[in-house]
């Protein structure tokens, strides 16, 4: 087992290519998985851009800002994540709050084995289950709240 530390003092104060007031650390890379946490400062942004092999995922674990592809715009909060398929140009930015944020990015041309342990369909032999499908691009909108503000218990260690 190892234990990998993420947050304040952990993180490169620079950050990643194309951003500003965004610090970041790579949690764990393997050749089929990145994941890493990117802390926003107010203002900060993530320019626009495209993983061309990389689905990615943007899990929202506190504060809060926004996401873009193209034109479109939407907010989003902690306990939030949006899914971008490979070669969407997508960013991310803070207006007067600060936001972290854990990216996580699969490649589609890694290994045969699916990252959930399950071998590739063509490995799978008589007597063996069946893989779980292949993922397919997000569509839809975003789930509605199920709390207010007034509603939400934040004595659980999670602020709104």
């Amino acid at each position: 087992m190892e234990i990998k530390r993420f947050g304040p003092g952990h993180r490169r104060a620079d950050g990643p290519p194309g951003t500003q007031g965004v610090a970041g650390v790579v949690i764990y890379r393997d050749d089929r998985v990145l994941v890493s946490e990117l802390a926003f400062q107010r203002y900060a942004i993530v320019t626009p851009h495209a993983n061309q092999t990389n689905t990615a995922l943007f899990i929202v674990i506190s504060g809060g800002g926004f996401v873009q592809v193209g034109d479109e715009r939407a907010r989003v909060n902690h306990g939030e994540a949006v899914v971008w398929p490979p070669g969407l140009v997508h960013g991310a930015y803070t207006d007067g709050t600060e936001m972290r944020a854990l990216i996580v990015e699969l490649t589609h041309d890694g290994p045969a084995t699916e990252i959930s342990g399950f071998p590739a369909q063509a490995e799978v032999g008589e007597g063996q289950p069946t893989p779980p499908p292949a993922p397919t691009p997000a569509e839809g909108e975003l789930e509605e709240r199920r709390l207010t503000r007034d509603e939400y218990d934040s004595h659980e260690g999670e602020p709104w």
